[in-house]
């Protein structure tokens, strides 16, 4: 019975240590940053991109501090997340800080749909939400996992300073985030 009980614990540490483990997702630190197009969908009224327009955020952003967000979900625990980004832009607007949200997900037509609700429940004034060209995973060179529900690119001078991934949006944690994003305000 000792010897049963033993293995049944062991078998649940294990269980346990593979999914706290980190998802894997999107470019590593001190990677660079490289193009790809999206289609905005809504939100950022006055960044001067029409709605509808596919355009690279990354290369409009330039060099300047940014946060790319990837996500398969939009429920509340994102829209919470992209009103503290917002929030963030808003308050770090003389270090030119931006951000942008990538939908994610099989269809083109269903990711637009997902992203403008998510701009209109966030009122977020200052982030565009987008659907890239390569709608399913993001750009195939930014690695990111299909499995990851989340996945954030802090970025500074065009190279990946913090990232922040996770398997389920239930797993997400604003302590790592907010401190990727004070790494990328210095």
């Amino acid at each position: 019975m000792t010897k049963v009980l033993s293995i049944a614990v062991a078998c649940l540490f294990l269980l346990n240590s593979a999914v706290a483990e980190d998802v894997k997702s999107g470019l590593k630190v001190g990677d660079r940053i490289g193009a790809f197009n999206v289609t905005k969908c809504a939100g950022a009224d006055k960044d001067n991109v029409a709605v509808g327009k596919e355009l690279c955020y990354r290369c409009k952003n330039g060099a300047r501090p940014q946060i790319m967000v990837f996500t398969r979900s939009t429920d509340t625990n994102i829209e919470k997340l992209v009103k503290g980004l917002d929030k963030a832009v808003k308050n770090h607007e003389s270090a030119q800080l931006r951000a942008f949200v990538n939908v994610l997900g099989e269809s083109r037509d269903v990711a637009s749909d997902e992203a403008k609700k998510l701009a209109k429940s966030s009122k977020a004034e200052n982030i565009p939400f987008v659907v890239p060209n390569e709608y399913e995973n993001g750009p195939a060179n930014y690695g990111i996992n299909p499995k990851a529900d989340l996945t954030i690119i802090f970025a500074n001078e065009s190279k990946v300073v913090a990232n922040y991934s996770v398997n389920s949006i239930e797993d997400m944690e604003q302590k790592p985030i907010m401190a990727a994003l004070k790494k990328i305000l210095n």
